[in-house]
């Protein structure tokens, strides 16, 4: 039987983490590929006693029946105090929403605000989950140049002019893929910058929390004066991905619309998910709990860094971030790394290609995505190592050929 898809299935594929997660039974893999939290870290203790309360407390009932699309009135309440950590003072129950996951943040925007055609903006490179998802509500996406400090402000600009976009959509604080982090300066030239243009910007902090160097830098959302930013966070890094709960911040009006998008989606976020973040919050276990997961990252970060200084051919260049979950390499060498990957993972090293970061995929032929926080110091050595001999036999090999 032939089946008739909708017209935004063509050319979609499967995410290339959700892919690479079907390896991850094999033992033997060493997988530098998805952005998982450390097992090590994942709260089941305090995750155990809060369940214990909620089942056999007063609770039980409200954990399994229908909920409010919004999310629970008392963790809203602790969220708009949570979120003054990075900078938004200004936040009220009425203009926060419970999310299933910050990528339900960046689905229901772009089902506000997307009609065929419409153009969105991202940093190049960018979250490969955004392009996916921009794809499905047919959009055209363009590229803005990065640089070590944030956006490239003046090509923002001629962006903008240029296309016109409904959306920016940035990852400025730890970026996935690359690690970097905007400066304060580059983020009020965001803010005033997008505002001057009636451009809605989507900013994403799921791992904002885990630095392991230099100063904290306010959120983008702290700059907005125009209303025009939407702040996502979520859990899933700090407490547990597979709960899937965040929050959404923005003006009450965007909020309320994000609302009615969500009813049409999953009616509500888990409320068993919501008590669990909730007491979690309300119990204090949350930042002692990062605090404590911060030597073991940045020890796997330091001995990623040094592996790949080790054994990496002197073509190979990587990024060095203060916080975050991955570390973003380029090769100077003739190399497709999509091209090259299922011969790392015949020798059980999984990565992420940097084509799956870019509008235009071909722009991140020599460029891959490294993870370093679920893999012990041992089994990151071993895995650069045979990486770093794959690819110096594939850069003499594209040598040889000149």
């Amino acid at each position: 039987m032939t089946f008739n898809y909708s017209d935004r299935m063509n050319g979609l594929d499967g995410s290339a983490t959700r892919e690479i997660f079907k390896l991850l039974s094999r033992p033997e893999i060493i997988s530098f590929a998805g952005g998982l939290p450390a097992n090590e870290y994942l709260p089941v203790k305090e995750v155990n006693e809060i369940l214990d309360e909620i089942l056999s407390g007063g609770f039980a009932a409200k954990s399994l029946q229908y909920g409010s699309t919004e999310g629970f009135p008392a963790l809203r309440e602790i969220l708009t105090d949570y979120v003054k950590h990075v900078g938004i003072n200004d936040a009220k129950v009425e203009n926060t929403l419970v999310i299933s996951g910050g990528q339900q943040g960046i689905d229901l925007t772009l089902k506000a605000f997307i009609n065929k055609g419409d153009a969105v903006l991202v940093e190049n490179p960018t979250y490969l989950a955004f392009l996916q998802i921009a794809k499905t509500y047919e959009a055209k996406v363009y590229g803005v140049k990065a640089e070590s400090y944030g956006l490239n402000i003046e090509d923002l600009e001629a962006k903008i002019k240029a296309h016109k976009p409904k959306v920016l959509y940035c990852v400025p604080t730890f970026s996935n893929p690359t690690g970097k982090t905007y400066s304060a300066e580059n983020r009020r030239k965001i803010a005033e910058i997008t505002a001057k243009y009636g451009v809605m910007v989507l900013e994403d902090d799921p791992y904002g929390k885990l630095r392991f160097s230099g100063e904290p830098v306010p959120s983008l959302k702290s700059f907005d004066k125009a209303g025009n930013v939407i702040y996502i966070t979520s859990f899933s890094k700090i407490l547990s991905p597979g709960m899937r709960t965040g929050v959404a911040v923005g003006n009450k009006e965007v909020i309320r619309k994000l609302t009615i998008c969500k009813q049409g989606t999953d009616l509500h976020t888990a409320n068993l998910s919501q008590l669990i973040a909730q007491k979690y919050l309300e119990k204090g276990y949350l930042f002692p709990n990062i605090e404590k997961s911060l030597p073991l990252y940045r020890t796997r970060r330091d001995c990623m860094l040094a592996a790949l200084d080790k054994y990496m051919p002197k073509e190979f260049t990587h990024t060095v971030p203060d916080g975050g979950l991955f570390i973003w390499g380029e090769f100077d060498a003739d190399v497709v790394t999509k091209d090259i990957l299922p011969e790392a993972i015949e020798r059980d090293v999984a990565y992420i290609q940097g084509n799956e970061f870019y509008a235009v995929p071909q722009e991140g032929n020599r460029f891959i995505r490294l993870n370093f926080s679920n893999e012990s110091p041992e089994r990151i050595d071993k895995g650069v190592k045979a990486l770093a001999e794959l690819y110096k036999e594939k850069i003499s090999q594209a040598k040889s050929k000149k």
